[in-house]
């Protein structure tokens, strides 16, 4: 027990004569727990593996930048810039401004601290010890980060292992890129190339001094009044003047050679570089794409990478927003100012291209027109006789006839009308198709239903929101809206033979085809294909030197919908599938515009650049189909011509090959004979109204009537028909009428041509007394023309 007590004696003497004293132990305490941390200082290239940027990069599909997008809302950070890109007067200035021996201490400024703490004791305003090393330790670890305080005690020991471990940790090329890159400067700008881009409009290399000099006075007082930042900035200049920095990373003087420097000029022009946003947060080609592919493919939780690859292709994205703009400009004074524009691979179903807008052309430039809904207008007739045809209720040859038709629907009697506002009589379904006559695809509707056409359109990738019966005959066309990304689709659908798949983003693994559900007959959309090629079958609107006919084969459609709003040309070849709509964002109306002076010459563009040096065959036709000669009779006895021999009447149609479905086909399409009635072209008309007519046109004294168009006619006039030629006839029985049209004198006669104009009228026959001897009331839907000008004006339709 004895030993034990002398023991501890001894024990408590030594303590006594060389315990540390309590600052001493303090010290010890504050550097022990700030070492820890400081030990698990990451790399330099972790850290560089880190750093995102506020921007993703889209890439094409070789590789090359098409697009800039901001995804993060809360910081500005551009791309990470190497050293060596970053100007050498800004390197000088920082270094000049934040830590001039940045090259010979070990990441802490002993001399610099030792100045700070004697300025302190004696209450004198010093620079600060803070080195960049320094700066850098509390940007890479929020511990050390200065609060709204100041730092802790235990912070500035901590900064100061930790300077001191990056130091032997990093070679100071790493530290000062690292800080550059890193450094908040002014607002949500986070490093040197969000800051050069913003404030100068230019990248990090290109900084001149007094750029240089701003930034390093910036890096200081990040928020300082323009007045304050150029003071300083006034002072980095003269020090740039003065002599460079110390060790052989300077990285050049970069200085004025010893000229006078205006403070003056300098404000002003900080005072502006301040102000500006050069920084866009959107730059390049495609941006309404990589914003639905980002859309698409990340959704909202799920973190943007730095570079995202896409399946575009860059020289056609480019050319494709190149032709876009080009047209749209020389179509300036016709009203219109965007288009859209989409190239699908026909095998694959990627976007190849996609021009959302007309870019600065347009007053809406952030709106997709590939994913907005439109109109279709003629472009929805493809799939419309392609059903009748797999229905076989038509064939290729079959008449249908193009004349004044009369259809009644729950709001009055819907009288379609065509391009030229002329009919052809009986034509072919060929004919009909290429030549995109309204009226035999109305009659075809007829037939086929419009809820069945409602459902063949979801076939083929077209849902609709309405049903059919809410469209009514009008489906025929193209009264729903579609954006173009479905309608462009949908006829890829025909490029491959009546099979859908949806479009894709991204390519399909290595050997992984797209999964395709049946769409359409792939018989009638062969036929249908076929007859969209026929550049004879559409000579009777287009002509035969149209600029749909291509060198090489390919299938298109083109439409415009009511009022001019829109206008379409989507087609296809054997690799590609090509979607153009023109029209105005905004709705309005364009000025003469029609499917062959607005989207056509574009698509013919873009198609002609994918088959520059690609050939494109036409499609092996599908089983089930065979290829037969067909003949036609001569149309119908009209005037003039009873009692000439059939046959010194010409044919309807020349002879020619054309293919059926098997057990459709026949050697010969004639009409032997049409009801004889005074409206011969009526579908589906009231039978008591239709007889009425006859028999007060055949007794005799009979009072004087109007006998066309019927009372309560709602007239939709076709955008695609010349304003010009939109005339619409009114007769009437009886001797000496005199017709008035709201009030006013129209004509006289028994039968009066009228230039069409939007909005309810009232149709008044009336005798030379001016007594009323009939009235009728008719409205009218689309395009008002000038009289004696031909030149459309634009009014709201009455609701």
């Amino acid at each position: 027990m004895a030993a034990d007590i002398g023991v501890a004696a001894r024990v408590g003497r030594w303590w006594r004569q060389h315990a540390p004293s309590p600052l001493v132990l303090f010290a010890a305490f504050l550097i022990a727990i700030a070492a820890s941390p400081a030990r698990a200082i990451p790399t330099f290239d972790e850290v560089r593996a880190d750093f995102k940027p506020s921007d993703t990069v889209l890439l094409s599909r070789e590789g090359e930048v098409l697009q800039r997008l901001r995804t993060d809302p809360t910081v500005r950070r551009g791309q990470w810039v190497p050293l060596a890109d970053i100007s050498p007067a800004l390197r000088q200035a920082l270094v000049l401004s934040e830590d001039k021996r940045f090259f010979e201490h070990s990441g802490v400024d002993w001399r610099a601290a030792s100045a700070a703490a004697w300025g302190n004791l004696w209450n004198q305003r010093t620079r600060g010890a803070s080195t960049i090393t320094m700066q850098l330790a509390g940007l890479l670890d929020g511990d050390w980060r200065q609060g709204p305080g100041g730092r802790t005690v235990v912070q500035k020991v901590g900064q100061t292992v930790a300077a001191q471990v990056l130091d032997r940790r990093w070679r100071k090329d790493q530290i000062l890129e690292a800080y550059l890159n890193l450094v908040p400067f002014r607002s949500e700008l986070v490093g040197i190339d969000a800051l050069s881009r913003t404030l100068f409009g230019k990248a990090a290399h290109g900084l001149d001094d007094r750029e240089a000099a701003v930034a390093a006075a910036l890096v200081r007082a990040p928020n300082a009044r323009p007045a304050l930042v150029a003071q300083r900035a006034c002072g980095v200049l003269r020090d740039m003047q003065r002599g460079g920095v110390g060790g052989s990373g300077s990285g050049g003087s970069g200085g004025s050679g010893g000229a006078r420097i205006d403070c003056d000029a300098l404000d002003l022009f900080t005072t502006a570089a301040l102000q500006r946003r050069a920084f866009d947060a959107s730059e390049g080609v495609a941006p309404h794409f990589a914003r639905h592919l980002l859309r698409q493919r990340f959704g909202k939780d799920v973190a943007v990478p730095e570079r995202v690859q896409s399946t575009l292709r860059a020289p056609l994205q480019r050319f494709a927003v190149q032709t876009l703009q080009q047209h749209l400009r020389e179509l300036r004074g016709r009203n219109v100012e965007d288009g859209a524009l989409l190239v699908l691979d026909n095998a694959t179903g990627v976007v190849l291209a996609w021009v959302g807008s007309s870019g600065q052309l347009s007053q809406a430039s952030e709106v997709d027109g590939v994913l907005a809904l439109r109109q279709p207008g003629s472009t929805l007739k493809p799939f419309l006789y392609g059903q009748a045809i797999a229905e076989r209720r038509l064939t290729a040859a079959s008449l249908v006839d193009d004349s004044p038709a009369h259809i009644a629907t729950a709001g009055g009697l819907y009288i379609p009308q065509n391009y030229d506002r002329q009919f052809k009589g009986w034509v072919s379904v060929r004919t009909a198709l290429a030549a995109s006559l309204n009226v035999p695809a109305v009659r075809t509707l007829v037939m086929v239903t419009p809820d069945a056409f409602h459902r063949q359109l979801g076939a083929v990738g077209l849902p609709l929101r309405e049903s059919g019966d809410y469209f009514g005959y009008s489906l025929a066309l193209g009264s729903p809206e579609v954006p173009l990304l479905h309608l462009t689709n949908a006829f890829r659908t025909l490029a491959n033979g009546g099979r859908l798949s949806p479009v894709a983003l991204a390519w399909p693994a290595t050997g992984r085809a797209p999964a395709f559900t049946p769409g359409m007959d792939p018989r009638a959309a062969f036929i249908v294909g076929d007859i969209l090629s026929d550049v004879n079958a559409r000579a009777r609107t287009f002509g035969t030197d149209s600029v749909l006919a291509t060198r090489f084969w390919t299938a298109v459609k083109t439409g415009t919908s009511k009022d001019m709003r829109d206008n379409w040309a989507v087609g296809w070849s054997e690799r590609y599938t090509v979607g153009v709509w023109v029209g105005n964002a905004s709705g309005a109306a364009m000025h003469d515009v029609s499917g062959t002076s607005g989207a056509a010459p574009i698509w013919a563009a873009v198609m002609g650049f994918l088959h520059a040096r690609e050939p494109s065959r036409a499609p092996r036709p599908a089983q089930g189909l065979l290829q037969a000669k067909v003949r036609f009779g001569p149309g119908p006895v009209a005037d003039g011509m009873l009692g000439r021999a059939p046959d010194l009447r010409l044919p309807l149609e020349a002879a020619r090959e054309e293919w059926f479905v098997q057990g459709t086909q026949q050697p010969l399409f004639a009409i032997d004979s049409v009801a004889d009635t005074p409206y011969p072209s009526r579908a589906e008309g009231p039978k008591s109204f239709k007889k009425e007519l006859a028999q007060a046109a055949e007794a005799p004294g009979s009072p004087a009537r109007i006998t066309a168009p019927a009372p309560g006619t709602i007239i939709a006039l076709d955008p695609d028909i010349p304003p010009a030629r939109q005339r619409l006839q009114f007769t009437a029985t009886g001797d000496g009428l005199l017709w008035r049209m709201d009030g006013k004198p129209l004509g006289r006669g028994p039968r009066v041509a009228w230039l069409p104009w939007p909005g309810r009228h009232v149709v008044q026959i009336t005798d030379a007394r001016g007594q009323v001897l009939d009235e009728i009331r008719i409205e009218v839907r689309g395009a008002g023309v000038v009289a004696g000008t031909g030149t459309s004006l634009t009014r709201a339709a009455t609701p």
